[in-house]
C-alpha cells in the first residue's frame, strides 16, 4: 500500500539512531548480548529531587490541559536559567515550551522556512536536521569538516556555502554527533560573516550545553548582533537524564515564538503537564545538582579515548562535550574482516554489530561517511567490554 502514502513520508529517512536502537532490540530478543552505544540517552536515572517535584505534580493534580506555549511559572524558570547560563534576556513571549527539543527544532522549520530555502549545515549534524529541514520544503546544504579541524565549520565555509537562497544556519554545540564545542572566539568569527548576510538566521541547539569539558558553553545569541536573529533551543533531556519526560524549549524573537506557538497549538498544543512541573525544579536547580553525571562523562570519556587510542586505524580526536566519540574509521574501507567486504561507514558499523555485538550508528546519518559514533553513555564495564569486543573482530 506504499503507493497511497504521501511522498513526503515515503522520501523521508528513517532516523539512523533509532533504526539501530530498534535493530539491537531485536538481536536481544534473539538471545544475543548485544552491547548498545547507539542512543544518545544518558544511563542515569533521574535526580531524585525532579521526582519528588514531579509526585508533588501529580498531588496537586496538574492533569488539565497546559498553556499551549507552557506554563508561565516554568517560563520564568526558562528565563532565569537563559540569564543565570547564558547571559541572554528574554521575555515571557519568547519563550515557547514543547515536547522535546526535536520538536521545538520542528516548529521553528515549519514557521520560517519556504519551499526553496537553504539551510546551512556543518557536517556532521544531528541526524534528524536534514529530514527536518526537508519536511518544511528547505533545501538541506551540508558543509562538510573533518576530524583535523575537531569537526568545526570555519568562517571561510560558511561564506563560500552562503547563496541568494540562504535562508538558516543550524547547528550544535556541544555536537551530536561528533562531541565539538565552539569557542566564543569561533562563534564571533561565524557571526562576523553572519552580520554581511542580515537575512540569515541561526539555530543553535544548545541540549548538551551542561555536559562540557571545555572553558565553557556560549550561545551565539550572546555575541553582538546576533540576539534577534536566533533561536536558541535546548531542553532537559540531557543533562537532567529527562529523555522519557519530553520537554524542550526556544528563546527566540518574539515574531518567531507567536508564530511556534500558533502551530504548535494545532499539532499537539501544551507539553506534558507532570513533565513541565519536574522541569521547574529541574532548571531552578543549580548545576552542582547534576554535577556528578557531567563528572562520570568526562571520566568515560577519557577511558574510551584511551581504549580506542589501541586499536589500530581508528583516528581520534577529543570530543569537548555531550557523551559520544567520532572515529575516522575510513582506513578500513576497501578491506575485507572475516570475509566481509568493508566499503563503508555503514559497512563498518553493520560488522561490529553482527560480529562484534555491539551497536554504534554510521556517520553517514550524520552527514559524515568515513566516521562512525560511539556513545559513551553506558557503564564502565560496558564500555570496557564493547570496545575489547570491537577490538578483537578487528
Amino acid at each position: 500500500m506504499n503507493d497511497q502514502l504521501s511522498e513526503r513520508i515515503v522520501n523521508m529517512s528513517t532516523s539512523a539512531t533509532l533504526a539501530m536502537a530498534a535493530k539491537a532490540r531485536e538481536l536481544r530478543g534473539q538471545g544475543k548480548d548485544i552491547i548498545g552505544l547507539s542512543l544518545g540517552e544518558p544511563d542515569f536515572n533521574i535526580p531524585e529531587f525532579i521526582k519528588e517535584a514531579a509526585i508533588q505534580a501529580i498531588h496537586d493534580n496538574y492533569s488539565s490541559y497546559p498553556p499551549v506555549d507552557g506554563y508561565g511559572d516554568l517560563k520564568e524558570a526558562i528565563i532565569h536559567k537563559f540569564k543565570r547560563d547564558n547571559g541572554l534576556d528574554y521575555k515571557a513571549d519568547q519563550i515557547v515550551v514543547s515536547t522535546g527539543a526535536k520538536q521545538s527544532l520542528a516548529n521553528v522549520a515549519m514557521v520560517m522556512i519556504n519551499p526553496g530555502d537553504e539551510v546551512i549545515l556543518p557536517a556532521p549534524y544531528w541526524v534528524s536536521y536534514s529530514d527536518i529541514v526537508k519536511i518544511a520544503e528547505g533545501v538541506p546544504v551540508e558543509v562538510p569538516t573533518s576530524i583535523e579541524n575537531d569537526f568545526k565549520m570555519t568562517p571561510e565555509q560558511l561564506e563560500a556555502a552562503i547563496t541568494p537562497k540562504t535562508k538558516m544556519l543550524w547547528y550544535s554545540s556541544p555536537c551530536n554527533p561528533s562531541g565539538s564545542v565552539y569557542s566564543k572566539e569561533e562563534l564571533e568569527a561565524l557571526a562576523e560573516v553572519l552580520k554581511k548576510h542580515p537575512n540569515i538566521y541561526v539555530v543553535s541547539d544548545e541540549i548538551y550545553e551542561h555536559i562540557n569539558f571545555a572553558d565553557g558553553h556560549v550561545s551565539i545569541a550572546a555575541i553582538d548582533g546576533m540576539y534577534d536573529r536566533t533561536v536558541t533551543v535546548n531542553g532537559v533531556s540531557k543533562a537532567f537524564a529527562m529523555t522519557g519526560w519530553r520537554i524542550g524549549y526556544i528563546g527566540a524573537p518574539a515574531w518567531i515564538a507567536r508564530a511556534c506557538n500558533k502551530i504548535q497549538g494545532q499539532i499537539t498544543s501544551g507539553a506534558n503537564a507532570i513533565g513541565q512541573r519536574a522541569t521547574i525544579a529541574a532548571l531552578e536547580a543549580p548545576k552542582s545538582k547534576i554535577q556528578y553525571m557531567i563528572d562520570e562523562f568526562h571520566k568515560r570519556r577519557d577511558m574510551v579515548l584511551q581504549l580506542l587510542g589501541e586499536i589500530e586505524g581508528f583516528k581520534l580526536n577529543l570530543p569537548e562535550g555531550a557523551f559520544y566519540i567520532f572515529p575516522d574509521i575510513s582506513s578500513f574501507f576497501g578491506k575485507s574482516l572475516n570475509g566481509k567486504k568493508i566499503e563503508n561507514a555503514s559497512d563498518f558499523s553493520m560488522y561490529l554489530l553482527e560480529e562484534a555485538n555491539v551497536a554504534t550508528v554510521t556517520g553517514e546519518a550524520f552527514g559524515n561517511p568515513n566516521c562512525i559514533r560511539i556513545s559513551y553513555a553506558a557503564s564502565e564495564e560496558e564500555l570496557r567490554e564493547a570496545i575489547r569486543r570491537i577490538k578483537t573482530v578487528l
